[in-house]
């Protein structure tokens, strides 16, 4: 179903942007590439719709918080800024090597989530209590942004997905932390008497919540690859070009510790000279894609 509406024989072209998983450099990097399209004259913040998982939600609702673009971004690079993170000390690539063993053979999604969440269940983390705490330093405002958002969590015990929004009644701190809520790394949030893991295991972007708008940009920085191999949502036909991922410099910057909470600074300076890079483009329908025009 396509997401148009008419107004006096006008159609109006409904956008989405897509915020992706990837740690607290992901945040950073998403921030920087954001930063770096507005600058370039091509401000996607507008959209109608903001889908946000993990990484992606914290931006999402950094975005709703009042505070500017370049605002948001210097609470990346100044470290008199930044929040106060806990760095559990874990390597991307080995964390997803985990995941695939535990998960050998195991092809239900519901399964997977199940699976997951019961080792998150029984994982020895820190308390939610001082998790809590780091995600409510991270958003300058806790309440819901007055564009619609769609936060991507999943439930623990059940392996289905919970999708937050505007109308959830649910706090906006609580709604992000469960995003964030990487599995056996951080714990489970409790909401409405449920725990909840993060979005991720079901799909590192949930682009699929933005499968009826007409264009939308994704911003994806673990790239197209899955928390979890063995999921494997498609994101929606809004053209290659509208799906954003870092690029050599910002690879580089993001590491394979995306967690790590030194990687702020460099990721989000890659990620804006990315975004920089991309408002150089010519091509108009991408900028119109881009920039949300109809």
């Amino acid at each position: 179903m396509s997401h148009v509406e008419t107004f006096v024989g006008r159609s109006v072209t409904k956008h989405a942007l897509v915020l992706g998983g990837g740690g607290v450099a992901g945040i950073a990097w998403m921030t920087g590439v954001l930063a770096g399209l507005a600058e370039a004259g091509m401000d996607v913040t507008g959209a109608d719709l903001v889908v946000g998982t993990s990484a992606g939600s914290t931006v999402a609702a950094q975005l709703g918080s009042g505070l500017s673009l370049d605002e948001l971004y210097a609470r990346q690079v100044d470290p008199a800024l930044q929040n106060k993170e806990i760095d559990p000390g874990v390597d991307l690539e080995s964390y997803v090597a985990n995941l695939a063993d535990v998960l050998d053979g195991v092809s239900s999604s519901l399964e997977i989530g199940r699976r997951i969440g019961a080792l998150a269940l029984a994982a020895d983390t820190v308390p939610e209590a001082e998790r809590r705490a780091v995600i409510a330093s991270r958003l300058p405002s806790h309440e819901w942004p007055s564009f619609k958002l769609k936060i991507v969590a999943v439930d623990a015990e059940t392996g289905e997905p919970r999708v937050f929004d505007n109308s959830s009644g649910v706090s906006l701190v609580d709604a992000v932390a469960a995003s964030c809520a990487v599995p056996m790394i951080w714990p489970p949030v409790t909401i409405d008497g449920r725990r909840y893991v993060d979005g991720g295991i079901r799909s590192t972007h949930n682009a699929d919540y933005a499968a009826d708008y007409d264009k939308g940009v994704a911003l994806l920085p673990m790239g197209v690859t899955q928390l979890v191999p063995s999921q494997d949502l498609l994101l929606p036909s809004w053209g290659d070009d509208m799906t954003i991922t870092p690029n050599e410099a910002s690879a580089e910057a993001i590491g394979t510790t995306p967690l790590d909470p030194s990687t702020r600074a460099p990721a989000a300076k890659a990620g804006r000279a990315q975004g920089l890079e991309i408002g150089t483009l010519s091509d108009v329908d991408l900028r119109e894609g881009l920039s949300g025009s109809s």
